[in-house]
Protein backbone atom coordinates (compact mmCIF):
# COMPACT_ATOMS: atom_id res chain seq x y z
CA UNK A 1 0.00 0.00 0.00
CA UNK A 2 2.86 2.39 0.76
CA UNK A 3 4.30 1.92 -2.71
CA UNK A 4 0.84 2.30 -4.23
CA UNK A 5 0.41 5.69 -2.56
CA UNK A 6 3.89 6.81 -3.62
CA UNK A 7 3.09 5.89 -7.20
CA UNK A 8 -0.23 7.73 -7.08
CA UNK A 9 1.50 10.93 -5.93
CA UNK A 10 3.79 10.80 -8.94
CA UNK A 11 0.88 10.20 -11.32
CA UNK A 12 -1.48 12.81 -9.82
CA UNK A 13 -0.31 16.01 -11.44
CA UNK A 14 -2.34 18.63 -9.60
CA UNK A 15 -2.73 20.70 -6.45
CA UNK A 16 -5.97 20.60 -4.46
CA UNK A 17 -6.39 22.29 -1.09
CA UNK A 18 -9.08 22.42 1.58
CA UNK A 19 -8.97 24.68 4.65
CA UNK A 20 -11.33 24.71 7.65
CA UNK A 21 -12.21 28.22 8.83
CA UNK A 22 -14.29 29.44 11.75
CA UNK A 23 -17.20 30.36 9.47
CA UNK A 24 -16.90 27.74 6.73
CA UNK A 25 -14.67 25.82 4.35
CA UNK A 26 -12.35 27.10 1.61
CA UNK A 27 -11.38 24.80 -1.27
CA UNK A 28 -9.17 25.47 -4.27
CA UNK A 29 -7.13 23.92 -7.06
CA UNK A 30 -4.97 24.71 -10.06
CA UNK A 31 -6.10 24.24 -13.68
CA UNK A 32 -3.38 22.22 -15.40
CA UNK A 33 -3.92 18.65 -16.59
CA UNK A 34 -1.08 16.51 -17.86
CA UNK A 35 -0.37 13.22 -19.61
CA UNK A 36 3.13 12.25 -18.57
CA UNK A 37 5.33 15.21 -19.43
CA UNK A 38 2.77 16.80 -21.77
CA UNK A 39 0.37 19.56 -20.69
CA UNK A 40 -2.99 18.48 -22.11
CA UNK A 41 -5.12 21.35 -20.81
CA UNK A 42 -4.50 24.75 -19.23
CA UNK A 43 -8.08 25.44 -18.22
CA UNK A 44 -9.54 22.45 -16.35
CA UNK A 45 -11.62 23.25 -13.28
CA UNK A 46 -10.69 20.61 -10.69
CA UNK A 47 -12.83 21.98 -7.86
CA UNK A 48 -16.48 21.69 -8.82
CA UNK A 49 -19.93 22.11 -7.30
CA UNK A 50 -21.71 18.73 -7.23
CA UNK A 51 -25.05 20.03 -5.97
CA UNK A 52 -26.42 22.89 -3.88
CA UNK A 53 -24.54 21.80 -0.75
CA UNK A 54 -21.43 19.87 -1.86
CA UNK A 55 -18.08 20.69 -3.50
CA UNK A 56 -15.37 18.22 -4.47
CA UNK A 57 -11.77 18.49 -5.66
CA UNK A 58 -10.09 15.55 -7.36
CA UNK A 59 -6.57 14.45 -8.12
CA UNK A 60 -5.63 11.44 -10.24
CA UNK A 61 -6.76 10.07 -13.58
CA UNK A 62 -8.86 12.76 -15.29
CA UNK A 63 -11.38 10.34 -16.85
CA UNK A 64 -11.91 8.59 -13.50
CA UNK A 65 -12.49 11.92 -11.78
CA UNK A 66 -15.04 13.01 -14.40
CA UNK A 67 -16.94 9.72 -14.15
CA UNK A 68 -16.83 9.87 -10.36
CA UNK A 69 -18.38 13.35 -10.31
CA UNK A 70 -21.33 12.17 -12.42
CA UNK A 71 -21.89 9.06 -10.30
CA UNK A 72 -21.69 11.01 -7.04
CA UNK A 73 -24.25 13.61 -8.15
CA UNK A 74 -26.67 10.95 -9.38
CA UNK A 75 -26.33 8.61 -6.39
CA UNK A 76 -26.72 11.38 -3.82
CA UNK A 77 -29.87 12.56 -5.58
CA UNK A 78 -31.27 9.01 -5.57
CA UNK A 79 -30.43 8.66 -1.88
CA UNK A 80 -32.26 11.91 -1.17
CA UNK A 81 -35.36 10.79 -3.08
CA UNK A 82 -35.43 7.39 -1.39
CA UNK A 83 -34.90 8.62 2.17
CA UNK A 84 -36.81 11.89 1.67
CA UNK A 85 -33.98 13.79 3.31
CA UNK A 86 -30.75 15.33 2.14
CA UNK A 87 -27.58 13.28 2.80
CA UNK A 88 -25.12 14.83 5.24
CA UNK A 89 -21.61 15.80 4.20
CA UNK A 90 -20.32 12.83 6.18
CA UNK A 91 -22.63 10.44 4.34
CA UNK A 92 -21.53 11.87 1.00
CA UNK A 93 -17.85 11.52 1.94
CA UNK A 94 -18.34 7.92 3.07
CA UNK A 95 -20.12 7.10 -0.19
CA UNK A 96 -17.24 8.56 -2.21
CA UNK A 97 -14.76 6.61 -0.06
CA UNK A 98 -16.68 3.39 -0.72
CA UNK A 99 -16.71 4.14 -4.45
CA UNK A 100 -12.95 4.78 -4.43
CA UNK A 101 -12.24 1.62 -2.43
CA UNK A 102 -14.37 -0.50 -4.76
CA UNK A 103 -12.86 0.93 -7.93
CA UNK A 104 -9.23 0.22 -7.04
CA UNK A 105 -10.06 -3.38 -6.09
CA UNK A 106 -11.99 -4.34 -9.20
CA UNK A 107 -9.78 -6.23 -11.68
CA UNK A 108 -8.83 -3.79 -14.43
CA UNK A 109 -6.09 -3.19 -16.98
CA UNK A 110 -6.04 0.45 -15.87
CA UNK A 111 -6.87 0.74 -12.16
CA UNK A 112 -8.74 3.80 -10.94
CA UNK A 113 -6.62 5.94 -8.60
CA UNK A 114 -8.41 9.08 -7.39
CA UNK A 115 -7.87 11.25 -4.33
CA UNK A 116 -10.70 13.55 -3.30
CA UNK A 117 -11.46 16.47 -1.01
CA UNK A 118 -15.15 16.83 -0.11
CA UNK A 119 -16.58 19.95 1.48
CA UNK A 120 -20.15 20.96 2.16
CA UNK A 121 -22.76 22.30 4.55
CA UNK A 122 -25.42 20.31 6.36
CA UNK A 123 -29.08 21.20 6.82
CA UNK A 124 -28.34 22.44 10.34
CA UNK A 125 -25.84 24.96 8.93
CA UNK A 126 -22.65 23.18 10.02
CA UNK A 127 -19.84 22.84 7.48
CA UNK A 128 -17.45 19.90 7.13
CA UNK A 129 -14.38 18.93 5.12
CA UNK A 130 -13.27 15.36 4.41
CA UNK A 131 -10.23 13.97 2.63
CA UNK A 132 -10.51 10.64 0.83
CA UNK A 133 -7.11 9.16 0.05
CA UNK A 134 -6.59 7.02 -3.07
CA UNK A 135 -7.01 3.74 -1.14
CA UNK A 136 -10.55 4.70 -0.09
CA UNK A 137 -10.34 5.94 3.51
CA UNK A 138 -12.46 8.98 4.45
CA UNK A 139 -10.98 11.20 7.16
CA UNK A 140 -12.57 14.32 8.60
CA UNK A 141 -10.25 17.33 8.27
CA UNK A 142 -10.05 19.57 11.31
CA UNK A 143 -7.62 22.13 9.86
CA UNK A 144 -6.32 21.70 6.28
CA UNK A 145 -5.36 19.08 3.72
CA UNK A 146 -3.94 18.73 0.20
CA UNK A 147 -4.68 15.03 -0.36
CA UNK A 148 -2.14 13.21 -2.59
CA UNK A 149 -1.66 15.55 -5.54
CA UNK A 150 1.81 16.22 -6.88
CA UNK A 151 1.65 19.72 -5.39
CA UNK A 152 1.07 18.44 -1.86
CA UNK A 153 4.75 18.59 -0.72
CA UNK A 154 4.99 22.22 -1.83
CA UNK A 155 1.97 23.50 0.11
CA UNK A 156 1.86 21.56 3.39
CA UNK A 157 4.80 23.45 4.90
CA UNK A 158 3.23 26.80 4.03
CA UNK A 159 -0.14 25.73 5.42
CA UNK A 160 1.55 24.43 8.59
CA UNK A 161 3.18 27.80 9.15
CA UNK A 162 0.36 30.13 8.13
CA UNK A 163 -2.83 28.33 9.20
CA UNK A 164 -4.79 29.85 12.06
CA UNK A 165 -7.87 28.00 13.37
CA UNK A 166 -9.52 31.33 14.20
CA UNK A 167 -9.25 32.69 10.65
CA UNK A 168 -12.43 33.47 8.72
CA UNK A 169 -13.17 32.40 5.16
CA UNK A 170 -11.84 35.67 3.74
CA UNK A 171 -8.42 34.96 5.27
CA UNK A 172 -8.79 31.34 4.20
CA UNK A 173 -9.15 32.40 0.56
CA UNK A 174 -5.93 34.39 0.83
CA UNK A 175 -4.12 31.41 2.36
CA UNK A 176 -5.36 28.98 -0.30
CA UNK A 177 -4.40 31.41 -3.06
CA UNK A 178 -0.86 31.89 -1.73
CA UNK A 179 -0.50 28.12 -1.31
CA UNK A 180 -1.62 27.43 -4.88
CA UNK A 181 0.74 30.07 -6.23
CA UNK A 182 3.60 28.52 -4.26
CA UNK A 183 2.80 25.13 -5.75
CA UNK A 184 2.57 26.34 -9.33
CA UNK A 185 6.05 27.85 -8.99
CA UNK A 186 7.68 24.51 -8.12
CA UNK A 187 5.42 21.62 -9.11
CA UNK A 188 5.59 20.72 -12.81
CA UNK A 189 2.14 19.10 -12.59
CA UNK A 190 0.36 22.26 -11.43
CA UNK A 191 -0.20 25.65 -13.00
CA UNK A 192 -1.96 27.97 -15.45
CA UNK A 193 -4.72 29.16 -13.14
CA UNK A 194 -6.61 28.78 -9.87
CA UNK A 195 -10.20 28.30 -8.73
CA UNK A 196 -11.23 28.92 -5.12
CA UNK A 197 -14.62 28.27 -3.51
CA UNK A 198 -16.07 29.12 -0.11
CA UNK A 199 -18.66 26.91 1.57
CA UNK A 200 -20.75 28.50 4.31
CA UNK A 201 -24.07 27.77 5.96
CA UNK A 202 -25.78 30.13 3.52
CA UNK A 203 -24.34 28.55 0.38
CA UNK A 204 -21.41 27.97 -1.98
CA UNK A 205 -19.58 30.75 -3.80
CA UNK A 206 -16.94 30.69 -6.52
CA UNK A 207 -14.75 33.35 -4.89
CA UNK A 208 -11.79 33.42 -7.24
CA UNK A 209 -11.18 32.43 -10.85
CA UNK A 210 -7.75 33.43 -12.10
CA UNK A 211 -5.66 32.61 -15.14
CA UNK A 212 -1.88 32.52 -14.84
CA UNK A 213 -0.15 33.74 -17.99
CA UNK A 214 3.52 33.63 -18.82
CA UNK A 215 5.26 36.75 -20.06
CA UNK A 216 8.62 36.67 -21.78
CA UNK A 217 10.96 39.62 -21.35
CA UNK A 218 14.39 40.40 -22.74
CA UNK A 219 17.16 41.70 -20.52
CA UNK A 220 15.93 45.29 -20.97
CA UNK A 221 12.59 44.32 -19.45
CA UNK A 222 10.63 44.67 -22.71
CA UNK A 223 7.76 42.20 -23.01
CA UNK A 224 7.66 39.93 -26.02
Amino acid sequence: MEQELKNSILKSGTTIIGVVCKDGIVMGSDRQTTAGNIVMSKNTQKTVVINEYLVISGTGNASDIEMQKKIIAAELRLKELRSKRRPTVREAANFIAMLTYRNIRNPSMIPSIVGTLVGGFNEDGTTELYTIEPAGTAIKVEDYDANFGSGMPYVLGLLEREYDPTMDAKKGVELVLSSLKASTQRDTGSGYGVDIFTIKKDGIKHELEQEIKQEFKNKQGIKR
